[in-house]
């Protein structure tokens, strides 16, 4: 099976979206920047996939990690793995049922584009400050913030690769 067919224009999640709705399902909805992918990540993932019956997940572009990240002067510029890599490999995940990448700083309009019935995040924000929690909660969906999994982040893996503790 080519994966690479789970990553979706947003005109086709729009698409999937509404028919998941007219027949429905529930489409969760996460977001992140998934630079170099970690056992926090595959949890994270297969916690949100449980929520519903749709796993969508979008996918910061590189511009928008460039734009949010800035400068790391501790470590290499990010994002490390190109979209189209990070893409991939996101839809290579079971857990994932589809990526749709975005270039904003923050995932609202793809939210609001989408309507999720569920929005997911990791345990590491509030759910009363996930964005696009307030719009999804307004149409009757649902916020979660999902399991922390202690140890792992992409930082703390870079750091490692550097050699620094």
């Amino acid at each position: 099976m080519d994966h690479r067919r789970k990553i979706l224009t947003l005109a086709q999640a729009g698409e999937r979206a509404r028919a998941l709705a007219a027949q429905g399902l529930r489409l969760v909805f996460t977001n992140g920047c998934f630079d170099l992918l970690h056992p926090g990540h595959l949890r994270y993932l297969a916690e949100a996939r449980a929520l519903g019956d749709f796993l969508l997940v979008g996918l910061n572009s590189d511009r928008s990690i460039r734009a949010i990240k800035g400068g790391q002067p501790l470590g290499p510029p990010r994002p490390i793995c190109p979209e189209a890599e990070r893409a991939e490999m996101l839809a290579g995940l079971e857990a994932v049922d589809a990526v749709v990448m975005f270039d904003e700083e923050t995932p609202l309009e793809l939210i609001l584009a989408l309507a999720p019935a569920i929005l997911a995040k990791g345990g590491d924000y509030d759910p009363a400050l996930i964005v696009g929690g307030a719009e999804v909660l307004a149409r009757g969906g649902q916020v979660r913030s999902l399991t922390l999994v202690e140890g792992f982040s992409t930082t703390a893996l870079v750091g490692r690769i550097l050699g620094r503790p």
